[in-house]
């Protein structure tokens, strides 16, 4: 691979208070650069531009520039003089360039928006709309600059990462254990107006930023996969971070339908009736009980596409009735399916989507095998790019021919492709109760207790995990070798545990049809504080809290800092009743008769017992005004510490509440200490939203209200 160079950039605007920067408005005050050459670790430039005098860096090339003018033409004469093959940066592509050729055209300098390679030819900037059921809805913007390819590193780990945020900062937390510089994005316009000193700390933050994604694409090594994706596809990497997977299946169809003189039908939309589909795979039903001995778990290798290249399933072999009378097809010349559709075989016509399916699993094999025998780190990362682009290409083509809304669906495949897939496991199913059976000199009957899809579960009745494995093998070659051209494999079964996650914005909130927890969260949220509110992509965590009789759970979704901070009520009931009971009978049905009545047929409301902070900004409450409470029984007074019934006894509450700050600040502490550990960094800001984190906000705010209790006694 070629060694590209690289330029990872950032840039500072001066915004106004309670406004998100606008071109129209808020000048471009820093741009940060980092230029490396592909595969080394140190960059070979780094520099920043600044509006007004500041600071020497070490390790970088500070120019000052009296008027914003000059640098925007500064920045692009250093793009024309190092003359990357690659920029970077973190959502440059809907924030960061976009930004800079806005205010240029703001500032009328028309000489600014060539940074192309090709003369005269200026940055293209377009509105782009991107939907799909895996990533959701998004807007972002198409950037065309010739020459020059664009990789938005907030773009490729959206797509590549369920994270709870996809900040800069979350995001080089969780995957380099690396944080920005500590500033707030309240404070840039404070600190540009300051000094030099203080432009030198804006600097400083804005060339870690720059300096953080070009990390992060050598760290998840994405040059080399893309490039991979790109070249097995046939598409361009800017199409790879921006559209879903049909395109990359249509490329190559289209390049192998060029091969054979074949031309595939141009409009861009199939209409179908509103609600066609077709039978999905099957899911046998499961014989739920408790299961103390080894289940064995059989797996078809790939499936989908080994049924579409044993049967020969294609858009160019498909047939109809009346097309194999016209062509006196003999019947050994067809296979029918199951779902009443014809195709001829292999022997007749090859169809594309089985050749490109071939050429695509062959080469998997033989990236894999050349990835074992590789020494050089640079040679594998080619490799295992390779064959992940591969593989993700061979899985993608049988979605494409099933989506109603898309560029070339064919139902008549993938009705085929699923019923085909609903033969192999009834028939596996079959053949393992038939095969392992005390009649035929095996020691107990085996029996199918479950399957989906791609997959079966057999318990086979042994005692131990050896024989069972042993056995396991034994059906996966039987069936391998009974079934015509499919590959099973065995192993034992793994199932994770699940927890709860916050759930994530796939798409705006006006785009949702049904009203969620999360989504009206989000939108409160945006009312509130627009600068930090979620986005697109994030995940939102919350909590479901009091309200009036009746109110939805949408209605009821909180954000639980919020909730903490304001002493808001949690609906202690909902969790009892959604998150515990119901989880809990789900397991004890199946192995315990009237599951209900024996675990919850008592209520304990007579033992429970609920501790409610008052709310300090619902309903009367924001009008009402604390009063000063007796130290001891709590007695409404009007100054002092304590009413005439507790004096006396000042020494004794006074030790009291000095072991109270003392048990919450050792609390405080040792929750810190355990965040900083998972973290792994004693120095940076903690970005967790784990319960501890939640405990440990709740315990500092408990801290600083005993704090202030205790600041009332005056020895």
């Amino acid at each position: 691979m070629a060694p590209f160079r690289v330029l990872s950039f950032d840039i500072e605007c001066a915004g106004r208070k309670g406004h998100f920067p606008e071109p129209k408005h808020d000048p471009v005050i820093q741009v940060a650069n980092i230029v490396t050459l592909q595969g080394e670790n140190v960059p070979f430039v780094r520099n920043v531009m600044t509006l007004k005098s500041c600071d020497p860096i070490e390790g970088a090339n500070v120019m000052s520039f009296e008027i914003e003018r000059e640098v925007l033409l500064a920045w692009r004469d250093f793009i024309r003089e190092v003359d990357p093959d690659i920029i970077i940066g973190y959502n440059i592509c809907k924030f960061d360039i976009p930004y800079l050729i806005e205010r240029a055209a703001t500032l009328g300098i028309s000489e600014f928006p060539f940074l192309g390679r090709v003369k005269k030819s200026n940055v293209c900037v377009k509105n782009a709309h991107f939907s799909s059921r895996q990533h959701g809805t998004r807007e972002s913007k198409e950037i065309t600059i010739e020459g020059r390819l664009q990789f938005d590193l907030f773009q490729a780990i959206q797509r590549g990462h369920k994270l709870n945020s996809y900040s800069l900062n979350s995001v080089s937390a969780h995957i380099l254990s690396e944080q920005k510089e500590d500033i707030n994005h309240s404070i840039i316009t404070d600190l540009h107006n300051g000094n030099v000193t203080t432009r030198k700390r804006l600097a400083v933050y804005c060339l870690k930023d720059a300096y953080l994604p070009q990390r992060l694409l050598d760290k998840l090594k994405y040059i080399y996969s893309y490039v991979e994706m790109a070249r097995v596809t046939g598409v361009p990497i800017s199409f790879l971070l921006s559209r879903g997977q049909m395109i990359k299946v249509l490329s190559q169809l289209l390049r192998k339908a060029k091969q054979r003189n074949l031309v595939l039908p141009t409009s861009d939309k199939f209409e179908f009736e509103q609600g066609t589909t077709y039978e999905g795979a099957t899911v046998l039903e499961a014989r739920t009980g408790f299961y103390d001995k080894p289940i064995g778990a059989l797996d078809f290798a790939s499936l989908y596409p080994s049924i579409m290249m044993a049967y020969n399933l294609c858009y160019c072999t498909l047939v109809t009735p009346e097309d194999v009378r016209k062509l006196n097809l003999a019947p050994g010349q067809v296979n029918k399916t199951s779902s009443g559709e014809i195709f001829v075989k292999q022997s007749l016509q090859k169809g594309l989507v089985p050749e490109i399916l071939e050429e695509l699993i062959t080469a998997r094999k033989r990236a894999k095998a050349d990835l074992k025998e590789a020494k050089d780190p640079l040679e594998k990362a080619v490799l295992d790019g390779r064959q992940l682009a591969l593989k993700l290409s061979a899985n993608s083509v049988y979605g494409f021919t099933g989506a109603t809304v898309g560029m070339l669906p064919c139902l008549e495949i993938s009705s085929s492709v699923t019923s085909y897939g609903r033969q192999m496991i009834e028939e596996t199913k079959k053949l393992v109760e038939g095969k392992f059976r005390t009649l035929r000199g095996y020691e107990h009957n085996a029996e199918v207790i479950y399957g989906d899809t791609d997959s079966v579960m057999v318990r086979f009745g042994v005692l131990d995990v050896e024989t069972a494995m042993k056995l396991g093998r034994e059906t996966a070659e039987h069936i391998s070798t009974t079934l015509p051209n499919m590959l099973v494999c065995f192993g034992q079964i793994q199932k994770n545990l699940t927890k709860w996650i916050p759930k994530g914005l796939t798409k705006s909130g006006d785009d949702y049809e049904v009203r969620s927890a999360h989504v009206e969260l989000a939108e409160r949220l945006r009312k509130r504080n627009a600068a930090t509110a979620p986005s697109v992509g994030d995940r939102v965590p919350y909590v479901i809290v009091k309200a009036a009789k009746g109110a939805k759970a949408y209605e009821r979704s909180e954000d639980p800092i919020y909730v903490l901070e304001n002493n808001i009520p949690i609906d202690t009931n909902y969790y009892l009743e959604n998150q515990i009971k119901k989880p809990i009978l789900r397991i004890f049905e199946l192995v315990l008769e009237n599951a209900s009545n024996r675990l919850f047929n008592f209520s304990g409301r007579h033992m429970r017992s609920k501790s409610i902070d008052t709310p300090s900004n619902i309903g009367i409450m924001k009008f009402a005004k604390k009063q000063p409470t007796c130290m001891g029984c709590k007695a409404r007074i009007r100054n002092g510490t304590v009413c005439s019934d507790c004096e006396g006894r000042e020494v004794e509450l006074h030790i009291k509440q000095v072991c109270q700050v003392a048990e919450l600040e050792e609390l405080v502490g040792s929750l810190r200490s355990h965040c900083q550990e998972c973290q792994g960094s004693f120095h940076q800001d903690i970005l967790c939203t784990s319960p501890i984190f939640y405990r440990r906000v709740k315990a500092t705010k408990d801290l600083e209200a005993t704090k202030q209790q205790f600041d009332r006694w005056s020895f």
